[in-house]
C-alpha cells in the first residue's frame, strides 16, 4: 500500500480541492487542514509554518552506509563533553528489529562498545513485509532474503473494481517482499559480525543516571541457551537507543508520552501452488469499510504462501471481523489454503510527544515513525536506527567522548527535516480518501492514472522528491477534482437513502 499512495497532491489545485473537501465532507473540524501553506511534490511538501524552526547544519555527508566506515563522515563532539580515559562508549540498543539492528550495526563498526538486547531473536512481527528498492541498496541487503520481487499491483475498490498498479515501473524496478523473521535475523548477525554483543534478554527497566556522566542501569531477564526460565541480570551503560516497539519500555522509562495506535492482524496462508502462481509476482490491496474503517486490507507474497492482513485504529475490538471480511474479499485466489501462522501487534500512528531525553533516543516503532494511511515502517525503523547511531558516533568522535543531550537532538533534527512532510502528506491522503466508501472509490480511480502510478512508484521505491510534467499535473488536478465530486455525491446519495 505504501507505494499506491503519494502522488495524488502533487498540484495546488489538487491541495485546494482536498482541503475543501475536508471541510466541506468530512463534516468534522478535527480533519481541516492546518492554515499553514502547504506545497507537496510527490510525497515531500513544505510548510510556511515551518519557517520559525531553527536552520539545520548537516555535520556530515548523506551518502548511504555500506560494510565500511561512511566516507565524509565529520566527527563532532560537544565542546564540554568528558573524554572517557581507556574505554570506548558503551551503548545499549534495546530491540532486535529493522530499527535495532541497523543502530547496533553503525555503532559497532565505529568502534563502539555496542550490546543489543533482544527477547525474541526468531520473531515475526505480524508485518505486510514490504521494503522499497532504494533500501535493497542503500542498507546492502542480499538478494536471498527478499521473498518476491513485486512488479505488479492491485488496487481493489469497495465495489471490487480492480486497478492494475505497476506498469510504470522498468525491468529493474520492483517493491522487495521479505519476512521480518529474515530481516531481522540477518541485520542483528551482521551487527554481531561489527563486533556487536547480541544479548538474549528480556528488558525490563532502567535506573536513570544521578549525573551528566553517570551510567544507566538496566535490569532484565537473561536467557540462556536452551533455557525458557530467565535469569535476572544488570548492565551499565553510557547511552540507551529504544528500538523496542510500539509497547516500548524505554519509552515508558524516559516519559515519553503516549501516541494512538494502530491492530494489526495476520495470517500466514499456504495455498495450492496453482493459486501461488497468481501471486508470483503480485500484491493485492482491499479497501472498504468491510476490511478497515481507516485502513485496508492486503494479500502479499511470500516465499512458499500469502500474508493476509487487515488495521483499524478507531475501531480495534473489531479487528477479526475485519480480517474475516479481508479473506472474503480474496476467497477465490486462496481458496484450499491453511492458516500457517497468527500475528497481531500494535503499530504506532504518530511520533511521540518525546523522542530524546538526556541520552536515551527513541527510534523505529518506539518513537512512532509508521506512515499513516500506507503503514509503511521497515524502512523508516532502519533509517531511523542508523540516523542516531551516526548522531552517537559524531557526538562522541567514534566512542572516545561523552554524550549528551544535544548529541541526540541532532538526530531528531535531521529526522523531521528529512521525513516530516511525507508523514504529513499521507496524514491529509487519509483524511481525503479514507473517510468513506465513495472517498475509497475515487481514490481507487485515480490509481489507473499512469501519472499518478509513476509519481508515486518513483517517490516510494527512491525515497526522492520527483519532479512533475506541469502539463500532467493540471491533468491529475482535474481528476482529482471530478473523483471528489463524484466521491461528495455519492455520499450524500448515500446518506438520503439512509434517511429515508
Amino acid at each position: 500500500m505504501a507505494s499506491a499512495l503519494q502522488g495524488i497532491l502533487g498540484t495546488p489545485s489538487t491541495r485546494r480541492v482536498c482541503e475543501q473537501s475536508l471541510e466541506q465532507g468530512a463534516g468534522n473540524a478535527g480533519n481541516r487542514l492546518q492554515s499553514c501553506q502547504i506545497s507537496v511534490r510527490s510525497s515531500h511538501l513544505s510548510a510556511a509554518c515551518l519557517s520559525g524552526r531553527s536552520k539545520l547544519f548537516l555535520a556530515a555527508s548523506t551518502p548511504s552506509l555500506t560494510r565500511n566506515s561512511r566516507p565524509g563522515l565529520r566527527i563532532l563532539a560537544a565542546a564540554g563533553s568528558k573524554k572517557l580515559g581507556n574505554r570506548k562508549l558503551r551503548v545499549a540498543v534495546i530491540g532486535g528489529g529493522p530499527a535495532g539492528g541497523c543502530a547496533a550495526e553503525t555503532l559497532a563498526k565505529n568502534g563502539i562498545e555496542t550490546f543489543l538486547i533482544e527477547r525474541k531473536m526468531d520473531n515475526a512481527k505480524p508485518c505486510g513485509g514490504a521494503i522499497p528498492l532504494c533500501m535493497v541498496g542503500e542498507f546492502d541487503l542480499p538478494l536471498d532474503i527478499i521473498d518476491r520481487k513485486v512488479t505488479k499491483m492491485k488496487m481493489i475498490s469497495p465495489s471490487n473494481v480492480a486497478v492494475d498498479v505497476g506498469k510504470t515501473l522498468n525491468e529493474n524496478e520492483y517493491i522487495g517482499m521479505v519476512r521480518r523473521e529474515v530481516l531481522d535475523s540477518y541485520l542483528r548477525e551482521r551487527a554481531a559480525s561489527f563486533g556487536a554483543n547480541l544479548v538474549n534478554g528480556l528488558f525490563l527497566r532502567m535506573e536513570m543516571p544521578s549525573d551528566a556522566n553517570a551510567p544507566y542501569v538496566l535490569h532484565y531477564n537473561l536467557y540462556k541457551p536452551g533455557s525458557s526460565v530467565g535469569v535476572p541480570a544488570t548492565m551499565e551503560v553510557d547511552a540507551v537507543i529504544g528500538a523496542d516497539g510500539a509497547n516500548s519500555r524505554v519509552a515508558k522509562d524516559i516519559d515519553a508520552g503516549d501516541y494512538d495506535y494502530a491492530i494489526a492482524f495476520q495470517e500466514r496462508i499456504k495455498i495450492p501452488d496453482d493459486k501461488m502462481v497468481y501471486y508470483e509476482n503480485l500484491a493485492e490491496m482491499y479497501v472498504g469499510d468491510d476490511v478497515s474503517p481507516d485502513f485496508y486490507g492486503w494479500v502479499f507474497p511470500k516465499c512458499d504462501h500469502v500474508a493476509v492482513g487487515t488495521g483499524t485504529v478507531i475501531n480495534k475490538p473489531a479487528i477479526k471481523k475485519y480480517q474475516v471480511a479481508t479473506r472474503h474479499r480474496a476467497r477465490d485466489k486462496i481458496a484450499g489454503g491453511k492458516i500457517i501462522r497468527v500475528e497481531a501487534h500494535p503499530i504506532p500512528e504518530h511520533p511521540r510527544p518525546r523522542r530524546v531525553r538526556d541520552r536515551v533516543a527513541l527510534v523505529g516503532d518506539a518513537a512512532g515513525y509508521v506512515t499513516k494511511c500506507s503503514g509503511e515502517g521497515i524502512y523508516f525503523a532502519a533509517k531511523s536506527g542508523r540516523m542516531c547511531a551516526e548522531a552517537i558516533v559524531e557526538g562522541s568522535e567514534k566512542g572516545v567522548r561523552m554524550i549528551n543531550e544535544a548529541d541526540l537532538r541532532s538526530y531528531l533534527k535531521k529526522w523531521d527535516t528529512k521525513y516530516w512532510p511525507t508523514y504529513k502528506v499521507l496524514d491529509i491522503l487519509q483524511k481525503v480518501f479514507y473517510r468513506s466508501n465513495p472517498a475509497r472509490e475515487a481514490f481507487v480511480e485515480l490509481c489507473a492514472d499512469e501519472y499518478v502510478q509513476k509519481m508515486t512508484f518513483d517517490s516510494y521505491l527512491y525515497k526522492t522528491v520527483v519532479p512533475g510534467n506541469p502539463l500532467d499535473d493540471i491533468k491529475l488536478a482535474v481528476n482529482t477534482i471530478g473523483s471528489l465530486i463524484r466521491a461528495n455525491a455519492l455520499r450524500k446519495e448515500a446518506r438520503k437513502a439512509v434517511l429515508t
